[in-house]
């Protein structure tokens, strides 16, 4: 396992002109541009477990938390090591983001901004198939237990799949919130009922955002004309931010990204449209049984799920390359007017206040 083991130290401390291309507009660290970077870290880590001979690609994000918010500009390690592989094509790459520590020392945990795991792929370089790829070696204790971690989520992640809504339907639990949701809009527009929609909620179609761009070559992944994961995730959350902005009339901060699946390649020189949508604030307006939530909360908890498709330039065929869930607070009480609540207006938004 520690053969896979690399790191690399961003100087933004010491070096103020690499630091300008990762600071946004508050004078913080972009998380944008380090997702970017830990998704190449990954490609890097990856290498050195399989060797140059298999092409090797981001299958899925599995989870991104912030661990400790950044107080101080300073440099930042990356790193990572593969965690998880059987000898099936699939790797699990597990990285973290920290303050360097100094030379010969490890981060201590206070320092380690965020964690997350990448799922990635090999594949023939002729077929496009999935090849085996070497199992790793257990040695340590330490090795033993990220081996069973990596294990377990590569459990919850087939789980994951087998509960999806275009699979089974909802169980009681969600289809009681969906029903209290619907009863909830039936009030909203009947005469005879005094109950009205307050100012702060709105429906969701209300909080969606998008975008086109057209995907350039700077962005190409080192195997062909494909664009590489972290853009994708850069762009995902940097409009999932400003979705959440707009919703919330303030400045959110980001708490962690789920588990993600990269559907299809986006090729080079084709446009992504991406969609931002509002599908949760926790404390919620309804719960599942149709209880008004507790408004005592000094933060309110706001998930936007992105959707990604792409087209060629053409504008033919259309296909889906991933959806994202990211998650965010703001510093203000879900029922004192400011950020208000997304309620859905049909049945696709239901579904993804289950999802």
């Amino acid at each position: 396992m520690s053969d896979s083991y690399h790191s690399v130290v961003l100087p933004l401390g010491r070096d103020p002109w690499l630091l300008d291309t990762y600071l946004n507009s508050s004078g913080h660290i972009r998380l944008g541009a380090i997702f970017m970077d830990l998704d190449a870290l990954s490609g890097i880590i990856a290498y050195k477990h399989t060797g140059d001979g298999v092409t090797t690609v981001t299958a899925a994000c599995d989870r991104i938390i912030i661990n400790h918010p950044l107080t101080e500009i300073c440099d930042l390690e990356l790193s990572g090591q593969v965690t998880y592989a059987t000898g099936r094509s699939s790797m699990e790459i597990s990285l973290q983001a920290a303050k360097a520590p100094p030379e010969g020392q490890r981060p201590k945990n206070e320092d380690v901004l965020l964690t997350c795991t990448f799922t990635m792929v090999s594949l023939d370089p002729g077929t496009k198939k999935p090849v085996p790829i070497n199992p790793i070696k257990v040695e340590t204790e330490e090795e033993r237990q990220l081996f069973e971690q990596g294990e377990a989520n590569s459990k919850h992640r087939k789980e994951l799949s087998q509960t999806s809504l275009m699979k089974h339907t909802p169980n009681d639990e969600e289809s009681d919130l969906v029903h209290a949701m619907w009863q909830r809009q039936l009030q909203y527009h009947d005469p005879n009922d005094s109950l009205r929609k307050p100012d702060n909620v709105y429906f969701m179609d209300a909080t969606r955002l998008q975008t086109a761009s057209i995907m350039q070559p700077q962005y190409r992944n080192r195997h062909s004309f494909m664009i590489f994961g972290g853009f994708l995730l850069k762009q995902t959350f940097e409009l999932a931010f400003c979705c959440v902005a707009s919703f919330a009339h303030s400045r959110p901060t980001f708490v962690s990204l789920d588990p993600s699946t990269f559907q299809n390649p986006v090729p080079v020189g084709s446009v992504l449209y991406l969609t931002a949508t509002v599908t949760y604030t926790d404390p919620p307006l309804v719960s599942g049984k149709g209880d008004e939530a507790d408004s005592g909360s000094k933060y309110t908890r706001i998930q936007v799920r992105v959707d990604s498709k792409v087209r060629n330039v053409e504008h033919g065929e259309s296909k889906p390359t991933g959806q994202f869930n990211y998650t965010f607070t703001v510093d203000k009480d879900i029922k004192k007017g400011e950020p208000g609540t997304g309620q859905p207006s049909d049945p696709g938004e239901k579904e993804r206040i289950i999802e």
